[in-house]
Parts: C-alpha cells; structure tokens; sequence
C-alpha cells in the first residue's frame, strides 16, 4: 500500500536519523556523470540493476521509479545543479515503515575524472531504521556495482 511521506528538504540529507554515505570514483567526467543521472532518467535501468523503471514525471520536477523486489517511489527533485549534485526526496512510497527518504548524488572533480558520492537518508519506524542499518554493506554493493557499470557506459557509449 503506498503512503505518502513527510516532505523534507535538501538539509535532511545531513540531518536525517539515518545516512548511509558511499563513494567511488570513476574515468568519467563529472558533466557526463551529471547528465546520466539526471537527464537520462530512463537510462537508470541500463546501469543501476536494482531499477526496473525510471521516468521523469510533471517536466522533470519528479520522477518515478520502481525497484526489484517491488519497492515503488514518487520523489521530486529537490536539486540539479551541474554538474556538482542531483538530489531528491521520496513523496510515496509502498515501502513499510518510512517517514521521510532524501537521496543525493554529489559530483566533483577527481583527476580527470569523477568522484561520485551517494548519500541515502532516511527516517522511519525502528523497525525501518533497523533493516536499514542491516542493508548497509547491500546497498554500498548495490551503488559500488552500478556506478561501476555507469562509468563503463559512459566510457563506451
């Protein structure tokens, strides 16, 4: 059943009771990087293969995804500056427990290439905040795996 979430803010991506912070760095360049995160969203599921669909949704302002496993999201974007960060909050979601969820995708310059870091925040039930804590090492697996599969298909479109 789908709930809708409290709207937060880009704060609550440094302030929410949990944040799971990860980083990798990557050949391509920060604009490419930036451009297949927030431009391609129906690109997620070619290089992010826990996203089975991805689509901006009301002009950009949002977005709409849906994982393996069934977990469905409405957010809207809360930043996309280029190429520094791409960032967005959950609206609804059918995932049991949540109260807020922010996620931001920050960029910057690595040599002459990228480094990216995902930090995933959330608020929620104990319960929620338990499971969370316990997806820890999946979800740094899930991100290493993905940004390693984006930078591959940047690098040979």
């Amino acid at each position: 059943m789908a709930r809708r979430l409290r709207p937060v803010g880009l704060d609550f991506v440094g302030t929410a009771p949990v944040r799971l912070v990860f980083a990798r760095d990557v050949s391509a360049a920060p604009d490419a990087v930036f451009r297949a995160l927030a431009e391609d969203v129906p690109g997620w599921p070619a290089w992010f293969s826990a996203v089975t669909l991805a689509r901006p949704i009301g002009d950009g302002a949002g977005r709409e995804v849906r994982l393996r496993g069934g977990a469905r999201f409405v957010e809207t974007v809360l930043a996309a500056r280029r190429p520094e960060v791409y960032a967005y909050r959950v609206d609804v979601t059918n995932t049991p427990g949540a109260r807020a969820m922010a996620e931001e995708w920050r960029l910057t310059p690595a040599g002459t290439g990228t480094r990216v870091r995902w930090t995933f925040a959330a608020d929620g039930t104990a319960p929620f905040r338990f499971v969370l804590d316990r997806a820890r090492p999946g979800l740094g697996r899930a991100f290493r795996d993905a940004v390693t599969s984006l930078d591959r298909r940047l690098s040979h479109p």
